[in-house]
Parts: C-alpha cells; structure tokens; sequence
C-alpha cells in the first residue's frame, strides 16, 4: 500500500492523463503548455482562535487551473491530507468537467489542512470566515466561485458568502454555490451530482442493453454523492448489494433497504452496523460481484493493484481520481464501462452552474426544470464522450478528456496572448 500511495500522487496522475490526451490530439505545444499547468496558486497560513482560548495557525490553498472558458469553478474541502497537489489535480479535473458538459467555467479548487471532525460548529465558523477573508482577493462571481466539497456544506457556504458579503458591504450571493435556499441556493442542488452519476448509468445501461431494473449494485462512499446515487439506482430497480464509508461497509446480497440505510446513517453517521447486514470492507466492495460500481469515495481507489479483480460491467466515478490511469487501461482491456468522473460526476457543478444563472439574474426555477435541465446537459455529454471514443476507437476517460481538452485549447487559442 505505501508503495500505491507513493507513485499515485494525484495531481502526477492528472498531468500524466493530460499528456496521453495531449498527445492523442496533437495538441499545439504552446497550446499544451498554456493549460497543462495552473494559472494561479494562493498558500495562506491563517489564524484562528479555538475554543479553549488557544490561536491554532490553519494552511489553506486556492488554485484556479484555467480560466480561458470563464471564472474558476470548484469545491472547497475541508481534511487532514487536503495538500497543495490534491488541489492542483481537482482544478485540474474541473477544468475538464466543465469543458466536457460545456459550461462556461474554468477549474478551481480549495482546501484547509484540518480535521473538522475534532472541531466545534463555533471553530469551524470562526476558520471559515478567516480563510474566506484570506482567500477574497481571488474569488467573486465574474472570477472565481467556490462550492462544498469533502467535509464542506450548504452552512459553510453560507458563512463564505455572508464573509466575502460584509467585506464587499452588499450581499453577494452569486460569489459562491451549493448555499441553502434561504440565502440564494438552487432548488435540487443537494441531489445534483448523485442524480447526474444516475443519469449517466442509466445512459449506460441503454447503451450496453443492459436492463437497470435487473442489476446489482455497489456504492463505496455513503456521502452526499454515494448515498443519492444508490437512493436513484434504488428507485431504477437495482439492487443496491453493498454500501461503505469511512467507517466500513455492510452488505445484503438481497439488496439493501436504502431510504431505510439513509435514516439510520443520518441518525449514527455510518453505515456500520446497520441491522440486516454483514460488513464488508471498502476494498472488499470494489471486487463484488454487480454489474454497476459507484466509486464515490476518495482518489486512488482503483489501481494496477485490483484493477484485474473489478467484475463490474459498469465502473461510475462518483469521486474525482478513484481510478489510476494503469487501472484504465487494464479496466479498458477486460471490458470494463468506465464512466469518467468529469462526466459521471458533472451534475453537481451544472447545477451549481444553474444557481450562479439565477443569483446573477435574481430570478429562480422550479425543481422539476432544473432536474430536466440537468438531464439533458448529462444525456448530451454522455453522447458527446461516446462519439468521441467510438470515432477515435480509445476509452471513455481518454474521449472525455479530448473533448475537454480540445475545448479548452480552442478557448486559448482565440483568445491569444494578452498583451
């Protein structure tokens, strides 16, 4: 294991999956080096005053990779490994997620080294608005517009906008997405990446001539993403076999009570334990024998290791990075359907895309037009990766990334070199 975790830095694996993609396409070198690197980079070391009085110094990172299709778009994430190479390497992915649903935005990201899970509500309020304050001289909503990400919700959002609101002195609700509804957040937000993972299993289902009705399924990771994922494959007929988090996993080869999993999660914070079941572990999970795999943990999940034991027919990266490009290829060779994270995973940042249209407009959707919204945009860059790859014969993942990264070079290369 600590030899995977050596080699498989992710942000070696985002540069090395650009330099396939930029090869595959014959990128322009100048072209190439212009969006292979991030723009621009922010370390702020900051303090923050803890409940027992002492001052705890925090590290926090803002990287926004290209900006060449519109303002950097990306999570916050708030963890204990959350390095400035874990940053550069999600812009970087998001920077091809929303080229490959073509949304005009670029890719960013941020992050505090933190455990939030040994901090207060008041602590984590207090680190919130310092680094929001840190960070204001890069972010707004016509440059950069943060969202939740790992260990982040719809309250930190909250505290971000209301921070960067009484530094501006007018309330700017546009400056981030993922809010509650109450301060300008979006109808279906919350369910967004979870549902737009679904959308593009149920496309790949379709494709494949598979019946989702008459499926098994796994999810690694009952977060926001993992458990809304499972909840719509629950509602499609599939049966939801196996279920883990950080804490373990629990399985029921004759399907899992989701809504009843949901609750009880809720109520205990994990999936252990979960009466009916036997536990299984995380790594245990991905080598089940299902037809569809949601990976919607952390990177590296997948690697040259236990690529060869994945049984899946349909691998959905519900998480950035969960799969190495060595895995790729040996998934690509036993037939594995991998959706692409920047595709399964986009549903999150279209919608968030949606809330930053109707806070700039002042003017919001019903529920029901957004999720139609969202399908489409889904349905159609599942489309468009599935043209790519069949005309060029590689897989999913290089189709998405040339899509994106074609994209993202003709931005560039109209727009020139200033001055």
């Amino acid at each position: 294991m600590t030899e995977a975790k050596t080699i498989e830095n992710p942000y070696v694996l985002a540069l090395e999956n650009f330099d396939i993609t930029a090869d595959r396409l014959n990128l322009d070198k100048n072209i190439a080096r212009r969006i292979k690197y991030p723009e621009r980079e922010l370390t702020v070391n900051f303090p923050v005053k803890m409940s027992d009085g002492n001052v705890k110094i925090f590290t926090g990172h803002r990287v926004q990779h290209n900006t060449g299709r519109g303002p950097a778009k990306g999570g916050i994430r708030y963890h204990p490994d959350a390095d400035l190479d874990h940053c550069r390497a999600l812009a970087t992915w998001m920077t091809w997620k929303t080229a490959v649903t073509n949304i005009p935005y670029g890719g960013g990201k941020g992050s505090v080294i933190c455990n939030p899970l040994e901090m207060t509500k008041h602590e984590l309020e207090g680190m919130t608005r310092r680094f929001t304050s840190e960070i204001s001289i890069i972010i707004g909503p016509e440059k950069d517009i943060p969202a939740p990400d790992v260990y982040t919700n719809a309250q930190t959002m909250s505290w971000m906008m209301d921070t960067y609101s009484m530094v501006k002195g007018y309330c700017v609700p546009g400056v981030v997405t993922g809010k509650p509804i109450s301060v300008g957040g979006s109808m279906g937000r919350s369910e967004a990446t979870g549902r737009g993972v679904v959308f593009t299993v149920e496309e790949a289902c379709k494709h494949l001539g598979i019946n989702i009705a008459k499926t098994k399924s796994a999810v690694q990771g009952f977060g926001n993403v993992g458990s809304i994922a499972a909840k719509y494959l629950h509602l499609n007929g599939s049966k939801v076999v196996a279920a883990s988090d950080v804490k373990g996993g629990v399985r029921n080869d004759e399907g899992l009570d989701i809504p009843a999993l949901m609750k009880y999660c809720a109520e205990t914070g994990s999936v252990v334990g979960f009466p009916g079941t036997d536990p299984i572990s995380n790594e245990d999970l991905l080598v089940l024998e299902v037809d569809i795999l949601v990976p919607a943990a952390l990177e590296n999940q997948i690697t040259r290791f236990n690529a060869n034991d994945i049984k899946a027919k349909i691998v959905a990266e519900g998480a950035n990075g969960p799969t190495t490009p060595k895995a790729d290829e040996i998934l690509f060779e036993n037939g594995v359907f991998v959706i692409p994270d920047i595709l399964a995973n986009a549903g999150g940042v279209v919608v968030s895309y949606f809330e930053w249209v109707q806070n700039i407009q002042h003017l919001f959707w019903k529920e029901i037009d957004i999720t139609e919204k969202l399908k489409s945009i889904i349905v159609k860059s599942f489309d468009d990766v599935i043209t790519t790859a069949e005309k060029n014969k590689v897989n999913n993942r290089l189709a998405a990334n040339m899509l994106a990264v074609a994209r993202v070079a003709e931005a560039i290369a109209d727009r020139g070199i200033y001055p």
